[in-house]
């Protein structure tokens, strides 16, 4: 079964988007990427309405099974926050008329994500891009870069869970190998070989990874 995700960065300038299929095996597969926006001196109602329709356009397109979404996060700058929040909004709405589940994910889950380490930059980001999703060049402008980051954070997140709890359910010794994994998935630890696919094993190091950065945060 493929898991069929759209992730948005949202803004009013520059809205990135991107459609990722990914399968069972957590392999992912671009579908397409793009981005959309105005400019500055447009009125804010035409800049949304820009936004909305836009929007509705690549879900009547790709039809995906969940939009993943950046988390609206404080910043200095509260003109831009306002800005993503209205995007963002926006986005949301729309998937919600049609009924589709909107998950939100913050910029350091997503770096933990597909580099393995929280703050990580906007270009490391970009180059794991590419190389998961097997593209010869990393989308422009970033904000592209960041939609598809956004697709590849949730399926592969939400997936570990679904696969640990499918296999928790079926009982005898899948179920104790499945409970392994899941555990060594919350602990960070390795696992042993077989249990969890390549892309499962990235994001248990990422989680992890994000689970020091934040300790590290807290403790200073």
């Amino acid at each position: 079964m493929t898991l069929r995700v759209l992730g948005v960065d949202p803004g009013l300038t520059r809205c990135g988007l991107g459609v990722v299929d990914v399968a069972a095996n957590r392999r992912a597969t671009l579908v397409e990427v793009g981005v959309v926006g105005t400019s500055a001196d447009t009125p804010l109602d035409a800049r949304l309405l820009a936004i909305d329709a836009a929007v509705e356009q690549w879900l009547d397109r790709h039809s995906p099974d969940v939009l993943a979404v950046e988390r609206v996060f404080s910043q200095l700058n509260v003109s831009t926050v306002m800005g993503t929040a209205q995007a963002s909004g926006v986005v949301i709405a729309a998937a919600a008329r049609r009924g589709i589940t909107v998950a939100l994910h913050t910029p350091t889950e997503v770096k933990a994500a597909v580099t393995g380490n929280g703050q990580a930059d906007k270009g490391s980001v970009a180059r794991m891009v590419v190389r998961i999703l097997r593209l010869d060049v990393a989308p422009t402008p970033a904000d592209a870069a960041d939609a598809l980051a956004l697709a590849i954070t949730h399926a592969w997140r939400s997936g570990l869970s679904a696969a640990a709890s499918s296999v928790n359910g079926s009982g005898g010794a899948a179920s104790g190998a499945g409970s392994r994994a899941a555990a060594a998935a919350r602990a960070g630890q390795r696992t042993p070989a077989g249990t969890l696919t390549a892309a499962q094993q990235l994001w248990v190091q990422a989680e992890a990874s994000a689970r020091q950065a934040g300790h590290g945060r807290r403790h200073r």
